[in-house]
């Protein structure tokens, strides 16, 4: 009986162990986003296109669904050109759906001799990496939620990406069942919270953080915006949706007091935390199982500006 039951555990060991997002997998999908040869993937470029169809090809890894047409890829028009957003969808146990987006664009190269590639890794190569994250632990679970996956272009732009997949009347179905989004934005370093932790940008306007924090696993805490004076909800794709009435706010870890990196060419992955990174995107999934429309169906307050 002792033997059995230790076998049992041992099972169980593995498994739990399994369902895990592995640092590799991270690092690996962060590198490759921002790497040299992606030249930044500023839009309008070949690099980042190439950085849209790499982002469909772990969608397509991942088992995902298309969220409209025969393609991950959702285009739109940039200076007369084709660009892409990518989008894909998990269905869930119920059509109530839960968002986790990022912009994977930067702002391309620069005349420095000595680096001249503005990699992005923080911005927005981590977010990217996030939201890819989660589907890697959803892929072969079936959520109480189902998800839609949306990786913007053009966000150094003007938001252009967001703005467009946001008013594309084919995702309607998803947006009338969209309970939130989380937007991640400049998520790999340690925040000024400590480790497994995030911010959430306009938490005075919602109650998303409260619902999420007291199901959240393993210690991870969504905290208040230490920058509200900057009114950084209203200046990230989130803002988008939030025009739709659509809860959608954005997560962060950037400490923006020792953010030299913002917008520099030392953008690049040796300012990424891999550990805290693996950390949050594991105990996230772990927490998103938690949730279900009974327990999770935030609301904004009067205070919002839509």
């Amino acid at each position: 009986m002792k033997k059995l039951t230790y076998l049992t555990f041992s099972l169980f060991s593995i498994f739990s162990f399994a369902q895990e997002v592995s640092k590799e997998r991270i690092k690996t999908v962060l590198s490759t986003l921002a790497s040299d040869e992606m030249k930044g993937r500023e839009i309008g470029t070949q690099e980042n296109e190439n950085a849209a169809n790499y982002i469909a090809k772990l969608f397509k890894e991942n088992n995902l669904e298309y969220c409209t047409g025969s393609s991950f890829l959702v285009p739109f028009t940039y200076k007369g050109k084709t660009a892409y957003n990518v989008c894909g969808i998990k269905k869930g146990k119920t059509d109530k759906y839960l968002g986790f987006s990022g912009h994977f664009d930067h702002i391309g190269t620069s005349n420095n001799p000595k680096d001249n590639i503005y990699n992005g890794a923080d911005d927005d190569a981590s977010g990217i990496t996030t939201l890819v994250g989660i589907a890697d632990y959803f892929k072969n679970k079936k959520p109480e939620f189902s998800m839609v996956f949306m990786a913007f272009n053009g966000e150094e732009k003007g938001m252009l990406g967001s703005k467009a997949i946001s008013t594309d009347k084919n995702l309607d179905n998803i947006y009338n069942n969209l309970t939130a989004l989380f937007n991640f934005e400049m998520v790999a370093t340690e925040s000024a919270f400590g480790i497994n932790a995030l911010f959430m940008t306009g938490d005075e306007f919602s109650d998303l953080d409260e619902l999420f924090n007291q199901n959240a696993a393993n210690g991870l805490k969504i905290n208040p915006d230490p920058y509200a004076a900057q009114q950084l909800f209203y200046r990230s794709d989130n803002v988008s949706f939030v025009k739709k009435k659509i809860i959608a706010h954005s997560f962060s870890t950037v400490d923006m007091t020792k953010a030299i990196h913002y917008h520099n060419e030392s953008d690049d992955i040796n300012v990424v935390d891999f550990d805290n990174l693996t950390q949050i995107i594991n105990n996230f999934g772990k927490t998103l199982e938690k949730l279900s429309p009974k327990n999770f169906s935030p609301k904004y307050n009067d205070t919002v500006k839509f």
